[in-house]
């Protein structure tokens, strides 16, 4: 029987929206829960050092409130480590960030820093959470992750989705799919991320090693017309067709 994969759900858009206006409307709290109607597996939150979207309280309120898992994302510094200590999510996604970028720009550089990762993520995991860093499909960064006490790693897939043409789609999807191999082999859990969209999610979703798919933006760009609770279940379909099918190569 093959496994079955989850799907995380990405609120952060959705506080974008409130942001742009600066009212309290709409609730990414309200946007996680329709998400779990959906059928989501978890909900996740990026807290970012200039608070763009989701805020502080934000991250309170959906950790008090959904039924599921709470994956919080968030930069690798003692100031987020304490706050993620103190809220206590299940997962937390280690990522890189920069303030002028618009969204995440390709994985966490972990080989080369082990030593000022290593400790930021024994204090996570003595807390009780799991800890997964988001990284390129890479086998040098893969093998970094492991040995600074990662659970699970997060691949990158922006470089798929955003690859134009059979031979450069194939191409990326031919890393990603040695990067799965290659992290489960070093006895981590594999998760995947970045670009997904419901015209691309297939063959990602289709990887065997591939316990969980994290998606935002095009899930809450498609539940501005369908709502964010039908656009939830339609990606979550999508990549369950495809882990029944199996991969087309």
């Amino acid at each position: 029987m093959k496994r079955a994969i989850r799907l995380g759900v990405n609120v952060d858009h959705v506080a974008t929206v409130r942001q742009a206006r600066g009212v309290d409307y709409p609730d990414p709290l309200e946007g996680a829960l329709a998400a779990e109607r959906g059928g989501a597996g978890g909900i996740t939150v990026h807290l970012r050092e200039d608070r763009r979207h989701i805020q502080d309280d934000d991250v309170l309120r959906i950790r008090a409130r959904i039924a599921t898992k709470l994956n919080l994302e968030m930069a690798a510094t003692e100031t987020m480590v304490a706050f993620a200590c103190k809220v206590r999510p299940a997962d937390v996604c280690v990522v890189p960030e920069k303030r002028e970028e618009l969204t995440t720009e390709g994985g966490l550089a972990v080989a080369g820093r082990e030593r000022v990762l290593a400790p930021l993520i024994a204090k996570l995991r003595d807390a009780g959470i799991n800890v997964s860093l988001f990284i390129e499909p890479d086998e040098r960064e893969i093998d970094a992750a492991a040995r600074v006490g990662a659970t699970v790693v997060e691949l990158h897939t922006g470089a798929y989705a955003n690859a134009r043409g059979d031979v450069a789609v194939a191409s990326e999807l031919a890393v990603l799919r040695r990067g799965a191999a290659h992290a489960e082999s070093c006895g981590l859990i594999v998760n995947g991320g970045h670009g997904l969209t419901l015209a691309n999610v297939a063959p990602i979703a289709a990887l065997a090693e591939m316990e969980e798919l994290n998606i935002g933006h095009s899930i809450v760009a498609r539940a501005l017309f369908v709502g964010m609770e039908a656009a939830t279940r339609e990606m979550l379909e999508a990549c369950r067709r495809a882990r029944e099918t199996g991969p087309a190569w």
